[in-house]
């Protein structure tokens, strides 16, 4: 039951392209057999995962390299209800600057088809519509490229490859001031600034939401220093205004999340100039290699696995897709949240560290260092020190306390707590006792004046307020790790375009009383919108549902299984132990009684399981990676080149299968699960 291969799969017809509709071809269907004589590389992806969106920027340039012979097609299959609305996924192919065809799969008809299991998950189809290859998750691009090459050579030679344009068809631009704004804040001086993602730059507007005042970046996505016009961002989300007594230390005025870059930048308002303050520009990919400087060592650089015990140089480590940034003056310094590899960690202009988080993807309450989260995507910290999390991917409001450490990684007594969340897959509009109510994919987050929470709760078109319980607010470290807050959450405002981001404005009512004021991040329909709030804050109660992620279910039955995470070297790779274990397999379940045997981490990618027959259905979690690198050519003495330095891939993907436990048939062969990493 080896683990690791090295040969091709059986030649296996592949399957066709079935759903509801199809995106990027001009209005015209795409059936395989039209493709016929093209190397196909189909993309399962959602739009509200960010290692989809990862997959996306992967494929850019080998897209663009090989435009004559490769079609990339994405097969949009929703984990969310919001994402299988057409109008949102059309929004989404825009806003993502996707390239390709897209078939909407809403009823996970062709996910099904090539027995898909996680998003992301690549096939590649050959000229004569044979599926040679099933990867998922992230980091595929280099074996991707190899493997296109191959096929081309190998085609060509037969003459079974035909050159020439695909059945992509450019939609027509858009234009506006803003577009696919994703995050605001207030300036000194009441102007609002604004992460405007679509145009990959910051627009500054006047007090009133809609007068552009200026520009800061090209427009062009890109990873440029520079004054406003020269300036590049790659969809920048989060930005925090650095505290004024702080300015002059940091050099710079705000703080911004470049997410598709992996770079915080600084912005200096005086003239608009941007810095890179954090980030190399390069992905992380956990259980990578760095090459970083420990700022805690002195200068010292070191080439190995990432330390999560250490603090770090901010312009020589690799971060994941930030999505947002919030001062934290417990902390001394910047939250951030790392949407990319679910934690949070800490920044102060001169170190960079893990703050919580165990880059496992999920919702688990406690310790920073123990903690799970999914995909933050926005921080508001309270009056008390609090910061709360929009954990987006769990549809969850969270809040970590005990930040009084300083920039150290995960310091001891900081806490995490769920108010509001079940998990990754279960969703909806539902409000209510906080254990109890629902949302859909949240990115955004702001405190009230009241002590309050008001979340952006994106997929449900909808402003939520959470009211924590009397005296929860303030507890800090007197709890049980792992208790929920208690508290009530209500609907503040409905009807709104995917909202992103929430800035609270306090002013003057008519009869001189403090009136409240939301200013609204309405992403995708590219506008500022203000929400005047009740005088009580209330909200209404509403209830429109609870939802679960409609994947197929996998039957496995009590007793023994087989876990099995095939793995392929792409050609002219092989696997890598310079670093150490070129694999690691992790593997546990919700819930933990799911698994009698078989859960922890080890290095072979393949596993005995023994499932609880008493525990009828829960998810597996497994998440493995793969490290491989180019083989390198011999030279005249027929050693390894001493010269040649080999490129090191890595290969990474979170599975989450939800799984429902049957009785066991007749005895026989240990039955199997296969999850293929690269197969």
């Amino acid at each position: 039951m080896g683990s690791v291969t090295t040969e091709r799969l059986p030649r296996v017809r592949a399957s066709e392209l079935v759903g509801r509709g199809w995106l990027n071809t001009g209005g015209r269907d795409v059936t395989l057999a039209g493709l016929r004589g093209k190397v196909v590389v189909l993309d399962f992806w959602t739009f509200c995962c960010v290692n989809c969106l990862h997959v996306l920027d992967e494929l850019r340039e080998l897209e663009e390299a090989h435009r004559d012979v490769l079609v990339i097609v994405g097969v949009h299959s929703p984990k969310f209800e919001h994402e299988a609305d057409p109008a949102a996924l059309a929004a989404a192919v825009e806003r993502y600057e996707v390239h390709h065809p897209v078939l909407d799969d809403p009823e996970l008809v062709t996910w099904s088809a090539y027995a898909a299991r996680a998003w992301p998950t690549l096939v590649v189809v050959d000229p004569e519509g044979y599926v040679v290859a099933q990867m998922a998750g992230e980091g595929h691009a280099s074996a991707i490229a190899a493997l296109v090459e191959e096929l081309v050579a190998e085609h060509d030679a037969k003459g079974t490859l035909h050159r020439g344009d695909g059945p992509y068809v450019a939609p027509a631009p858009s234009s506006g001031t803003l577009r696919f704004p994703a995050k605001a804040i207030e300036l000194p001086g009441g102007n609002l600034l604004v992460a405007d993602a679509g145009h990959h730059a910051l627009a500054e507007l006047g007090p009133d939401g809609e007068t552009l005042v200026r520009r800061i970046g090209s427009g062009e996505r890109g990873l440029t220093d520079g004054g406003p016009d020269d300036a590049r961002f790659a969809e920048p989300n989060g930005l925090c205004l650095v505290p004024e007594q702080e300015r002059e230390a940091y050099g710079f005025d705000v703080l911004v999340a470049d997410t598709a870059n992996h770079a915080l930048r600084g912005v200096r308002l005086a003239d608009g100039r941007v810095t890179t303050v954090a980030g190399t520009g390069e992905q992380f990919m956990v259980g990578g290699v760095e090459n970083v400087v420990l700022a805690d060592e002195g200068g010292a650089r070191r080439l190995g696995p990432f330390d999560a015990s250490a603090t770090y140089d901010p312009l020589d480590v690799k971060l994941s897709s930030p999505w947002d940034v919030a001062w934290s003056d417990e902390l001394g310094g910047f939250v951030v949240a790392m949407a990319g590899h679910h934690t949070l960690w800490a920044f102060d202009g001169w170190k960079l560290g893990l703050l919580a988080g165990t880059m496992n993807e999920g919702l688990e309450d406690g310790p920073g260092a123990s903690a799970w989260f999914a995909q933050p995507s926005g921080l508001a910290v309270a009056g008390d020190g609090a910061t709360w999390v929009a954990d987006s991917e769990t549809s969850a409001l969270r809040r970590v306390t005990g930040l009084g450490g300083g920039v150290a990684v995960v310091p001891e007594g900081v806490e995490v707590r769920t108010a509001v969340g079940q998990g990754l897959f279960d969703f909806g509009h539902r409000d209510g006792p906080a254990d109890q109510a629902l949302m859909q994919h949240p990115l955004g987050v702001a405190t009230l004046p009241d002590g309050s929470v008001v979340v952006a709760d994106t997929y449900d078109g909808a402003l939520r307020r959470f009211a924590p319980t009397a005296g929860e607010a303030g507890s800090v470290g007197d709890y049980t790790s792992g208790t929920r807050l208690a508290g009530e959450v209500t609907t503040l405002a409905t009807g709104l375009a995917e909202p992103s981001g929430v800035v609270v404005q306090v002013g003057e009512g008519p009869d001189g009383e403090p009136q409240v004021h939301l200013l609204v991040v309405e992403s995708a329909a590219h506008r500022l919108t203000r929400v005047a709030l009740p005088a009580s804050l209330a909200g209404e109660v509403l209830d429109g549902g609870a939802h679960r992620t409609q994947r197929p279910v996998t039957d496995i039955e009590a007793g023994p299984l087989w876990l099995d995470v095939p793995f392929v070297p792409a050609p002219g790779q092989k696997l890598d132990d310079r670093f150490g274990p070129s694999t690691e397999l992790r593997v546990s379940a919700t819930p933990p009684e799911l698994l009698l045997s078989g859960d922890g981490t080890g290095v072979e990618l393949g596993r005995d399981l023994v499932i609880n027959p008493e525990v009828r259905e829960g998810v597996l979690h497994v998440t493995a990676r793969a490290a491989s690198c180019d083989v390198v050519p011999l030279g005249p003495d027929g050693e390894p080149d001493p010269d040649v330095f080999p490129a090191c891939h890595l290969a990474q993907q979170d599975w989450g299968v939800p799984v429902r436990v049957v009785d066991r048939g007749e005895p026989g062969d240990v039955p199997e699960l296969t999850l293929p990493l690269r197969g």
